[in-house]
């Protein structure tokens, strides 16, 4: 009977084996090492992976390393990480040793002093704030960076930009609720319609995704809505995605202006590819607006929309001016940051994945196109060709690049 035990034993220990080599030799070729820092600037409270994502990625053999600390804000706690199986670095030092950086904000001067060109960079670039000593120090590391926000997928839209915007705005509505009241400083109306009463006017300048959502929220509370674009085809779509008729326009100044002066609520969401978002609604224009009407400016992160936007904080976020409430907070989303952070960890994971399964970061970069597109750095050499005709840097072709490298 020990006889039998013993062979039954042996024959269950071979069954497994095949799966425990082809497990080895897949880590052996391309573990990845992901060390996700503690954001430090200001206001950011966002974390770009997730405990369950964390899990995902350990138990396909990857290593994930966490600073502590970092999902604080989020309200994803060190233990929450540790029990997915993340290693908890107390030093930038210690978590800096792992070969991916994986950041929401773009690195900080502290953090690139920590970068070598054994690193993958993948966080935000906000590239039209970035200046010519950013960049050269960044390239000067010879490492390859990877700016989340130029990420495509293979429809050849921008997923991290998307999930952002539908969630910003969003949230514009919501923010514009609170400052109508008059226990944010309002005149003391609600956001929406009531029967007898005129319903809240609400003029939205960008016909993009977090106009749709914006417009989308505010139709749900009853509000009338205008959206302005320079797109005809944008202003079709979104009146396409609403499934309802509303007032759309080309921004002709004249009609503009007279939207301008009933309006209630004034959100600004246009934004630029390669640089400054454009003004638009001029000092003039601001100061013929109803008394305590509100501006938010969600363009603020590329310098605004109105001439009167100035950057705020979540601590102090608006100003008054022309009589005016002006809400100019960069990153909205870090109002919900556990929201936005799944909404991050959604589009990491999967491209971590991929590049876990592929032979090196070259060879990953070569076969996706939609990971491609993000690269700003490879190897210490500039490849984002606006960047270097707004810097005045040479840049090489990735493309290029690449193919001597695979």
């Amino acid at each position: 009977m020990d006889q039998h035990f013993g062979f039954s034993e042996l024959a269950k220990q071979a069954s497994l084996q095949p799966k425990e080599a082809l497990l080895e030799k897949r880590n052996s070729n391309h573990i990845l090492y992901i060390g996700v820092p503690k954001e430090t600037t200001l206001q950011e409270g966002r974390i770009p992976l997730t405990p369950s994502s964390v899990q995902l990625l350990v138990n396909n053999g990857n290593e994930v390393w966490i600073e502590s600390g970092a999902g604080k804000n989020a309200h994803f706690t060190d233990n929450d990480f540790s029990e997915a199986g993340a290693k908890i670095c107390h030093s930038k030092e210690e978590l800096f040793k792992a070969n991916i950086i994986l950041k929401v904000e773009p690195p900080t001067e502290e953090e690139i002093k920590l970068l070598t060109p054994q690193h993958l960079l993948i966080s935000a670039l906000q590239h039209a704030s970035k200046s010519s000593a950013f960049m050269k120090e960044l390239m000067a590391k010879k490492l390859t960076a990877i700016a989340y926000e130029n990420l495509k997928d293979q429809d050849g839209l921008f997923p991290v930009i998307r999930s952002l915007s539908e969630i910003a705005g969003t949230t514009t509505i919501s923010i514009a609720d609170e400052l109508l009241s008059s226990t944010y400083g309002g005149k003391g109306e609600m956001l929406g319609s009531v029967n007898g009463i005129p319903p809240t006017e609400i003029v939205i300048i960008g016909a993009g995704t977090v106009g749709e959502y914006a417009a989308k929220a505010a139709l749900g509370k009853g509000a009338t809505v205008k959206v302005f674009d320079y797109s005809l085809s944008k202003l079709r779509r979104i009146q396409e995605n609403l499934r309802q008729s509303i007032f759309t326009s080309l921004l002709h100044p004249k009609i503009i202006c007279k939207a301008l002066q009933t309006a209630d609520v004034v959100i600004g969401c246009m934004r630029s590819e390669d640089g400054r978002s454009p003004i638009i609604i001029t000092e003039e224009m601001v100061s013929n607006m109803k008394p305590m009407s509100v501006i938010i400016d969600v363009s603020i992160d590329q310098g605004g929309i109105f001439e009167t936007s100035e950057i705020t904080s979540h601590k102090n976020p608006t100003f008054t001016k022309h009589d005016v409430i002006h809400y100019c907070v960069p990153n909205i989303t870090s109002r919900v940051c556990r929201t936005a952070s799944y909404a991050l960890s959604n589009v990491f994971t999967p491209l971590l994945l991929k590049l876990a399964d592929a032979k090196d970061i070259p060879s990953f970069l070569y076969n996706n196109a939609g990971a491609r597109n993000g690269v700003y750095v490879y190897r210490g050499n500039l490849t984002n060709k606006h960047i270097g005709k707004r810097l005045n840097i040479y840049h090489k072709d990735l493309d290029l690049l690449l193919s001597a490298h695979i």
